[in-house]
């Protein structure tokens, strides 16, 4: 994941559920992703969640995981 990947799952309040995968620059092993997990609801700040840094070939999994099963769709950066 050389690039940040942006997931998204609308929800009924008109709000989102986000994931963020990006490369972990600081005092990281190399291929190291960090998955931000959160919601946002406009015009609010977003809320993070959950944050965790995973091995490249887990997150990977774990983005296949959320596209194919939790309904999550890619997107363009949020915010």
């Amino acid at each position: 994941m050389p690039k940040p990947i942006w997931l998204v799952r609308p929800r009924p309040d008109g709000g989102c559920d986000y994931v963020n995968f990006q490369a972990k620059l600081e005092g990281a092993n190399p291929g190291t992703i960090e998955m931000r997990e959160g919601s946002h609801l406009p015009p609010q700040m977003p809320l993070l969640k959950r944050r965790h840094c995973l091995p490249a070939a887990e997150a990977e999994l774990r983005r296949r995981a959320l596209q194919q099963d939790a309904g999550f769709q890619s997107s363009e950066p949020l915010f």
